[in-house]
């Protein structure tokens, strides 16, 4: 076994995005799932013994993880699994320690997890953030650990950076947290909750509540570790003490990266099959084929394969996405070709996300030709000619991927810079190309 880290060759820079004329007809496999894999790494690390995680994300996201929680002390090593998109992980729990600065990168899975985490650690342990990142919304979450006696010195700024004065344990117990901002925050607490002295009773006070198949999926998370949740109420949770069974987890393929691959059979009137696509999942990506059969997608699935064909044309949506609102990029670049307008809705959060999503999506569009404007809670898209241009990225790996979605119909776009999808998916461009060459 070893320590080294896994680096998949990956595409930096400006990146001039295929056009085709022909119908797309390919089958893929996506890597593993960047909400899942930071979700099982955290379990495993306080669990009651080593653990693999079998065919997990190998991205920037996943490799904050990995670097935050080996600087707490566990143990994480590469063991070859056999698997095209990189090896298995060993996560060796230990007792957690200070002393440290983690940088969270652009990870918000990394800042919101590994914050509460790091209140079971002896000693102090810093935790700053890419510059781009530094604005993401982490209040609620202070607030809340401070709550159940959490030491935090943040200077008064309520994100990012700040110190997190460790005593090796929480008491846990009742606390209110207004998650309106990020669904994360709900998770971080839920995550750590097993190892708190009298476990965590979380009670959501916001008017709203995004993604919440994100929280389902930590609750299946701890749940198939024998940790005990109830449900009591719509925004409440009751977490027991105990230590998660330490297991091998097989990690699904990323629904969500699998969108603009989707969306490619529409766009081009072709067909893709995305292979290993779960039965059952929590991911928000598994309310991808309702979508698209709703925009005229013909979707069928034969065994683990999920394909997606273009009908006679792509129609404009009315949606409520706030229980998927990641997928928000990849569907603007589907209603950019669509016959009938798109309105996009729930979706306000997204605004805290790398980017603006819903701005820099709305202007990436108008500078192209399009015809979009920004909604108080979302967007809407009328279907105009496009032209060629630049689109710029804004470090936003979803906002990268609908470049090159809209690219496949569009002569001349150019992302300037497709680096960034290495945040989830540093195989993007390989798997692009492949699925153009049939």
């Amino acid at each position: 076994m070893s320590a080294k880290r896994y680096s998949p060759s990956r595409v930096q820079g400006a990146y001039p995005a295929p056009t085709t004329d022909a119908p797309v007809r390919a089958e893929l496999t996506i890597p593993g799932s960047k909400s899942l894999t930071n979700r099982e790494l955290i379990i495993a690390a306080i669990a009651d013994g080593p653990g693999r995680l079998i065919a997990p994300l190998h991205s920037d996201d996943s490799q904050r993880m990995i670097e935050a929680l080996r600087a707490l002390g566990v143990g994480v090593e590469e063991v070859d699994g056999g698997h095209e998109f990189g090896p298995d992980l060993v996560v060796t729990p230990a007792k957690l320690h200070g002393g440290v600065t983690i940088d969270c990168g652009q990870a918000g899975t990394v800042m919101r997890f590994i914050s509460p985490l790091a209140g079971l650690a002896e000693n102090d342990v810093h935790l700053t953030a890419h510059e781009t990142a530094l604005h993401r919304p982490m209040g609620g979450l202070i607030s809340a650990l401070r709550d159940l006696g959490v030491d935090i010195d943040d200077e008064g700024t309520w994100a990012l950076p700040f110190t997190i004065r460790g005593h090796g344990r929480i008491r846990g117990g009742r606390v209110e947290i207004d998650a309106s901002a990020s669904s994360q925050f709900v998770s971080g607490l839920l995550l750590a909750a097993p190892r708190f002295d009298v476990g965590l009773h979380l009670v959501h006070t916001g008017e709203r509540l995004p993604s919440l198949p994100h929280i389902d999926m930590t609750i299946e998370a701890l749940s198939r570790r024998g940790i005990r949740i109830e449900r009591p109420a719509v925004g409440e949770w009751l977490v027991e003490a105990g230590v998660p069974r330490a297991k091998e987890i097989a990690i699904e393929p990323d629904l969500s990266n699998a969108a603009p691959f989707l969306a490619a059979a529409l766009v081009t009137g072709g067909a893709v099959s995305i292979t290993g696509w779960p039965a059952h999942s929590t991911q928000p990506g598994a309310l991808l084929p309702e979508i698209l059969q709703s925009a005229g997608a013909h979707v069928s699935r034969h065994g683990g394969t999920l394909t997606v064909r273009a009908g006679t044309s792509i129609r404009g949506l009315d949606i409520d996405l706030s229980a998927a609102s990641e997928l928000t990029p990849t569907l603007v670049g589907l209603a950019a070709f669509a016959e009938s307008p798109t309105t996009i809705r729930g979706i306000g959060h997204i605004r805290l996300h790398e980017t603006d999503r819903i701005a820099a999506l709305v202007g990436n569009l108008r500078a192209l030709g399009g015809t979009a404007e920004e909604l108080p809670d979302g967007l809407r898209i009328v279907p105009s000619p496009l032209r060629g241009g630049t689109w710029p990225a804004h470090h936003d790996h979803r906002m990268a991927t609908t470049g090159a979605l809209i690219g496949l119909r569009v002569p001349g776009v150019e992302i300037d810079d497709i680096g960034t999808t290495a945040k989830t998916l540093p195989e993007f461009t390989m798997l692009w190309e492949r699925m153009l060459r049939g």
